[in-house]
């Protein structure tokens, strides 16, 4: 109980404070997904992952952040909890990567996996669009590559006898989008009259609450922080609750659903009204809101960790 009540009043404080946009958990919500993960990896995939993290081009950077005389077990776990967060750090402007959009384009280069000498940020990578609607609006269709075959593609090159190269890169995107399908607005879209191409998955839905998007308050509800902030992300992770027998659940098919059903039961629920707001999220809101990112973020960790233990080769 102690523990649920220091974690609403940390939520209450991020309500009052405010804080930045964020994207798909933010980097303090993929981190604790990262750390989770890590509990539960193999002493052998643990190495494995660590060896593979050396050849990611921010390896240096993430190195900087630790302070010396860091044991080389945290030395490993922090790293890899950064790693997670290099998908959105390469969407930063001045990154050297090219901004590609939300839409997939109808090229080779959507569904390119040539590893680090790729310079697409990859957008549509982060998220499954699926479409619903509330008041009868004809839905579109989901637009393809998107987070779930993308894991399907990556799972696929960790198992094979790829390049280590190749599997670096792939090994940082499964890290990411793993916790990116597990949050609810990252696989959904509402349909409506008003909004015929969906709402981006919440960020048009706007809020009086800080960030002022409903997108933006899903993503920041672990905390608030950047890459350098990786104890901000332990303390997180430390108050989730136990994955639970859903963990076992391999099926990145089935994750996505579960997100989706989610979006629809949990998150666009009063005060969430039909249309694009503002609307004021009240306190049974949030505490419900962070009750369900706790445990979408554990299950995110507890699979990943299965699924880097199975194909990590």
């Amino acid at each position: 109980m102690k523990l649920r009540l220091r974690s609403v009043a940390a939520l209450a404080i991020f309500l009052l404070i405010g804080f930045p946009p964020a994207n798909a958990w933010n980097s303090i919500g993929h981190m604790a997904v990262a750390y989770a993960a890590w509990q539960q990896l193999t002493p052998a995939t643990q190495q494995r992952a660590i060896s593979l993290l050396q050849k990611n081009p921010d390896y240096s950077k993430w190195l900087s952040y630790i302070p010396a005389g860091t044991s080389e077990d945290d030395r490993n776990l922090y790293i890899f909890m950064m790693a997670a967060t290099w998908p959105d750090e390469i969407k930063a402007e001045g990154s050297g990567y090219k901004l590609d959009g939300d839409t997939p384009p109808h090229s080779s280069e959507a569904t390119n996996n040539t590893g680090y000498t790729d310079k697409y940020m990859h957008k549509y990578w982060h998220f499954v669009n699926t479409p619903f609607s509330t008041d009868g609006t004809a839905l579109p269709a989901n637009p393809t590559p998107n987070a779930q075959t993308q894991i399907a593609a990556f799972r696929q090159v960790l198992a094979s006898n790829a390049s280590d190269d190749l599997k670096s890169y792939d090994l940082v995107w499964i890290m990411h989008l793993v916790g990116d399908v597990h949050q609810p607005l990252h696989c959904a879209t509402r349909i409506t009259a008003s909004a015929r191409k969906g709402d981006g998955g919440g960020n048009s839905v706007k809020l009086s609450n800080d960030p002022g998007d409903l997108h933006g308050y899903w993503d920041n509800l672990l905390g608030i922080g950047d890459t350098k902030n990786y104890t901000v992300a332990v303390t997180a992770a430390k108050q989730l609750p136990a994955a639970g027998s859903a963990a076992s659940d391999a099926n990145e098919a089935d994750w996505v659903e579960e997100s989706f059903q989610l979006a629809q039961s949990k998150v666009y629920v009063a005060p969430v009204g039909p249309a694009l707001g503002p609307y004021t999220l009240d306190a049974t809101y949030g505490s419900n809101a962070l009750a369900i990112a706790q445990q979408r973020v554990a299950l995110a960790g507890a699979r990943l960790a299965n699924l880097l233990n199975a194909n990590l080769k």
